[in-house]
């Protein structure tokens, strides 16, 4: 429609049918979104590498599907003292999962817990 016709130009329809038209056309497009989802992975400080392999294996999973992974580990008793050391831990499992995601919030200390979120790459 051109507002600046002359004389002004106007539609008229049946509200009825284009209120259905619109409903439709929103269930359509919000069946078409895609949901993504934040998967938690849990580490500890004294966990072996293939325990390690594994989960990143899940995780590089969690990333294929689209999904967020949040990489928790959570420190116990004196391993809180060696922080420094549990955040290397973390970096090296994003190191496993470098190729499916990028880091989302760099690894942080929060209480007890050391937090890594990772996003999947946009194809």
């Amino acid at each position: 429609m051109n507002n600046s016709a002359n004389p002004p130009v106007c539609k008229i329809l049946n509200y009825g049918k284009y209120k259905f038209d619109a409903i439709k056309k929103e269930k359509e497009a919000k069946k078409n979104q895609k949901v993504t989802e934040l998967k938690e992975i849990q580490l500890s400080m004294t966990i072996d590498t293939h325990d390690l392999e594994v989960k990143a294996k899940h995780g590089k999973r969690f990333l294929e599907d689209g999904n967020k992974v949040k990489v928790v580990l959570r420190m116990h008793g004196r391993q809180q003292a060696y922080a420094k050391n549990a955040i290397t831990v973390v970096k090296n499992f994003y190191s496993m999962l470098e190729e499916f995601g990028t880091i989302d919030k760099e690894p942080e200390i929060v209480g007890r817990n050391i937090i890594l979120i990772v996003s999947p790459k946009t194809k």
